[in-house]
């Protein structure tokens, strides 16, 4: 029997991961079968889940909102990236031990250096929010080259705090500061902003300063699928030269997972090139 996989969310009938591991097994030969979950919305839901899951043949699965907190502490071992981040996007059963690993922020440099070809090498870096998508990306974006990061967050004291947690972790070569939304940090230019928040799903804009838009080579929004949300009209309008949004890094970090779980990584281009929306 192929082996089973899954993602598990709640809700979870959007979700484009099926198709994506679909495609990544027909590409690479792998016999493997990957279906939604919905946890429901039932407190500590999950680890029953997964039991059951995992007792019934499964190998492992994704988990994306709101489960992410709760995978990793269902977890016996889990590396660097999801520890710092405090939550998990990927589980694989070893026996009794589940594994954990965080592969969002991995996914999110990969789409920008490689398939957008926007330089991180020094630099500088605006990530706006400070919760769990942002925590993500902090040190892949410090280790993958970038010269300073700005995180700013609508309570300027929760970004200062994530900044002063995240700097011992990003290496000397990059500085770390956090802001709040409308403060004057943020009047800097930048090369790169990146929307981590859920304004984006909501269709709610950022009390941003147009400033930190004006020109910036490439704006972000993690959210995909939604066209120009108001995060990438906001910068449209500032003249950010390109606009991008989260397919890609949903794709790349749906590699990852696939290349830990099966021992190969396939290629991402084509799945991306299926499923991008225009920017519209």
């Amino acid at each position: 029997m192929p082996d089973r996989y899954a993602v598990i969310g709640h809700p979870i009938a959007h979700s484009q991961s099926p198709l994506i591991h679909g495609l990544f097994a027909q590409a690479t030969g792998q016999q493997l079968t990957y279906e939604a979950i919905d946890g429901g919305d039932r407190p500590g839901g999950l680890a029953r889940v997964l039991e059951a899951f995992r007792a019934d043949g499964g190998r492992g699965v994704n988990v994306t909102l709101p489960f992410k907190l709760e995978a990793l502490a269902c977890a016996g071992e889990a590396d660097e990236a999801a520890r710092l981040a405090g939550a998990a996007n990927a589980l694989r059963f070893e026996g009794e031990r589940i594994q954990a690993r965080n592969f969002d922020g991995a996914g999110l440099v990969r789409d920008i250096a490689v398939n957008l070809a926007v330089p991180l090498r020094a630099a500088r870096v605006l990530l706006l929010g400070a919760g769990g998508a942002a925590r993500g990306a902090i040190v892949p974006l410090a280790r993958a080259g970038a010269g300073r990061i700005v995180i700013a967050n609508r309570t300027a004291d929760k970004a200062r705090q994530l900044a002063f947690d995240f700097a011992p972790h990003a290496g000397k070569g990059c500085a770390i500061a956090g802001a709040g939304l409308g403060e004057d940090e943020l009047g800097g230019a930048f090369d790169v902003v990146i929307n981590a928040t859920s304004a984006s799903l909501a269709g709610a804009a950022l009390q941003l300063p147009v400033r930190s838009l004006a020109g910036v080579p490439l704006a972000y929004d993690m959210v995909y699928g939604k066209g120009l949300t108001p995060f990438l009209r906001q910068a449209q309008a500032a003249g950010a030269r390109r606009l991008a949004d989260g397919i890609g890094m949903l794709v790349e970090q749906a590699a990852e997972a696939f290349a830990w779980w099966r021992g190969v990584r396939p290629e991402t281009a084509p799945v991306i090139a299926q499923l991008a929306k225009p920017l519209v």
